[in-house]
């Protein structure tokens, strides 16, 4: 984990790429206290050692499937699966877990240092139980991507790919038709790819979304600073963060450090894990 110090910073955006909806303004003032917090999502094998020791079944496994993108299928597991009507690229399959991410026939070969998918919030709060941390608060999350920079886009600045060099792994090409998987991957990468941030932190945009502890709402308080702010006491959706590798800026431009975007806490997908931290 990397201690960080906390202090004053500005949460939030204003941006022309962004999505006013989805509450990522107005900025604001916020104030954190110190916390440490996981130097990148946590991994497959990592999880996998939870699971045995604690005997955790997913919600995913309870419920017998999660959503898979087409794409990475086959064409018999293709053929039936459930879609949902506005994202038709996404397959509800029968047998996918975080050990299978692709359902039944697909393992973990190779994937040890790649982040744990197919994980629901319950999943991952408790992990965070497990080995004696917490899921972050939305405002230490976006503290933590931004790496020590202020109103930046990215967790290296305001230029996506700078000096043509990429720094993150999101969907190449067009969406969702053809991935050129010219940052190196076409799903999920290790953990540790691409440079950290200026926290020493890996992969804040891109790879996978990371769930937080808040429930979503797009209503931000007005107090000025905000001192540790928990989100909304209740509500239907968690908060993630980051993006995945499925995010385009043709639709999900949602890679930047200020968007957001929310999800039930049973939910599980093949681009969704998380990671922890602990009040230092």
């Amino acid at each position: 984990m990397v201690l960080l110090p906390g202090g004053e910073f500005l949460m939030g955006a204003e941006d022309a790429e962004g999505f006013p909806a989805d509450g990522e303004g107005p900025v604001r003032a916020v104030r954190l206290k110190p916390f440490r917090i996981d130097a990148h999502a946590v991994t497959t094998e990592r999880f996998g050692r939870f699971v045995a020791d604690a005997g955790h079944v997913t919600d995913a496994e309870r419920f017998g499937w999660s959503y898979v993108f087409a794409g990475f299928l086959p064409a018999a597991l293709r053929r039936g699966a459930s879609r949902p009507e506005r994202t038709p690229w996404w397959c509800g399959v029968e047998g996918a877990t975080w050990r299978h991410p692709e359902g039944p026939g697909s393992d973990l070969a190779d994937r040890a240092d790649h982040p744990v998918v197919h994980v629901s919030w319950n999943d991952a709060a408790a992990y965070a139980a497990w080995a004696g941390k917490r899921l972050p608060t939305e405002a230490e999350w976006e503290y933590a991507a931004r790496g020590g920079l202020e109103r930046k886009r990215y967790p290296w600045g305001d230029e996506l790919d700078p000096d043509g060099m990429y720094r993150c792994n999101i969907w190449r090409g067009t969406f969702p038709s053809k991935n050129t998987a010219a940052d190196g991957y076409r799903g999920t990468a290790p953990v540790d790819a691409f440079e950290p941030n200026g926290h020493g932190l890996y992969n804040l945009s891109g790879n996978v979304w990371e769930w937080c502890a808040d429930w979503w709402t797009t209503d931000h308080p007005a107090a000025r600073p905000l001192m540790d702010p928990r989100g909304s006491a209740t509500g239907t959706d968690k908060v993630i963060r980051g993006g995945s590798h499925m995010c385009h800026r043709s639709y999900c431009n949602r890679y930047r450090v200020a968007a957001r975007s929310a999800n039930t806490p049973d939910s599980s997908s093949g681009h969704t894990g998380f990671r922890c931290v602990a009040s230092a």
